[in-house]
C-alpha cells in the first residue's frame, strides 16, 4: 500500500490543474491560499481520528477536542496567517453519551475562543469511532509563508523545544503520565504558533509546522524548495529533563526530538544575514536536493532510523 505522502503526490497530480485556476498556493503546502484581494484567504482541514491520533484514556474529551482544534490552527500558523473562523465535522459513535458530547463541544468552544477563531458551521454524522475534522479559514497578505522559498546558505530555525510532545505521548501510552506531567501537557495541550508565524512574515524564506516529525517535515520543505539540509544535533532545543526522562524509558532522545512529531512548533528558514525571528538555529540549507544529514559535534553524520510518522505505512 502506498504511504500518505505518495498518495498526496497522486492527489496533487490529479487535482493541481483545477486548483491552480483560483489558488495562489495549492496542494502540497500546509494550507491553500486563494486570491481575494489585499487580504487573501487561507484554508486548511485536519482530521483527528480515535484509535489513530488519540485514545480516550489519554485525557478528558474536552482536552482532546481542544487539542484537535489547535492542530488544525497550526496549519494557519505555518502560513503566517491570522485565524478568522472554523467549521467542525464530528463523527460520533452510538455509545457516546450526552455528557461526553457536551465535553467534546466545550473543548472546541474553549479552543475557538482562545484563538479568536469562532466556529461558524459544520456537520454531525454517526460512525464506528469518534472523529473530529476541523476546517480553518485564515487571512494573509500576499501568499504568506510557504514551503518553497528555502535556498542554499539559508539558516534553519525552530521555535520552542523539540520532542516534548512525543515524550509526553510515550508516557501516556505507558500509563506513566505522573513521571513527566509537563511533557504530557505538551502533548495534550499544544499551542499553535499563530503570533510567531505572523512575526516571520517578511523574515522567513520558507516555513512548515512540526506535526509528523522535525526531520520528515523538513524533508517536505526541502522537496518543495529543491534543496537539502544539514542539522546540528547539538543545537537542537530540548526541554529541561527531556534527555534523562527519555533514556529512563529506553527511548533515544535524539531520535525522539527529530522524528517524534506533534510539537506544532514552526520550522523555518532565513537568509544568512536576515533577522533570525523567534526560533533557535539548528542547521543550514544545502544545494543538494533531497539530502538531509544530521551531524554530531565532530560534524560526522548520525543515522536516524525513522524521520517521522506516516499514515498507511503498515
Amino acid at each position: 500500500m502506498a504511504d500518505e505522502f505518495a498518495r498526496i503526490a497522486r492527489l496533487k497530480q490529479r487535482f493541481e490543474s483545477g486548483a491552480r485556476a483560483g489558488a495562489l498556493v495549492g496542494i502540497g503546502d500546509d494550507a491553500a491560499v486563494l486570491a481575494t484581494g489585499a487580504e487573501n484567504l487561507v484554508l486548511s482541514v485536519d482530521t483527528n481520528q480515535e484509535g489513530v491520533h488519540f485514545e480516550r484514556r489519554f485525557g478528558p474529551l474536552s482536552v482532546l477536542s481542544a487539542r484537535a482544534f489547535s492542530a488544525a490552527i497550526s496549519d494557519l500558523a505555518a502560513m503566517g496567517a491570522a485565524a478568522r473562523c472554523a467549521l467542525t465535522a464530528l463523527t460520533l459513535p452510538a455509545q457516546l453519551s450526552e455528557s461526553d458530547f457536551d465535553a467534546l463541544v466545550d473543548g472546541l468552544a474553549r479552543a475557538a475562543g482562545e484563538y479568536s477563531c469562532p466556529i461558524v458551521g459544520g456537520n454531525l454524522a454517526a460512525g464506528p469511532a469518534l472523529s473530529i475534522t476541523t476546517t480553518v479559514v485564515g487571512s494573509v497578505s500576499g501568499t504568506g509563508l510557504s514551503r518553497a522559498g528555502a535556498r542554499a546558505g539559508h539558516r534553519i530555525y525552530v521555535t520552542g523545544a523539540l520532542g516534548s510532545a512525543a515524550l509526553g505521548l510515550a508516557l501516556l501510552q505507558r500509563m506513566a503520565a505522573d513521571r513527566g506531567p509537563a511533557f504530557v501537557a505538551r502533548w495534550l495541550e499544544p499551542r499553535a504558533r499563530l503570533a510567531e508565524g505572523q512575526q516571520l512574515l517578511g523574515i522567513a524564506s520558507a516555513a512548515i509546522d512540526v506535526s509528523d516529525g522535525a526531520l520528515q517535515d523538513l524533508e517536505h520543505l526541502c522537496r518543495a524548495s529543491g534543496v537539502g539540509a544539514e542539522i546540528d544535533a547539538a543545537a537542537l532545543p530540548l526541554a529541561e529533563g527531556f534527555v534523562e526522562l527519555a533514556r529512563s524509558i529506553a527511548l533515544d532522545p535524539l531520535a525522539l526530538a527529530l522524528s517524534g512529531g506533534e510539537d506544532y512548533e514552526l520550522l523555518y528558514t532565513v537568509p544568512e544575514h536576515a533577522p533570525p525571528g523567534p526560533g533557535t538555529c539548528i542547521g543550514r540549507v544545502t544545494p543538494n536536493p533531497g539530502r538531509l544529514v544530521v551531524l554530531d559535534p565532530q560534524q560526522q553524520p548520525i543515522a536516524i532510523a525513522t524521520r517521522g510518522y506516516r499514515h498507511f505505512s503498515g
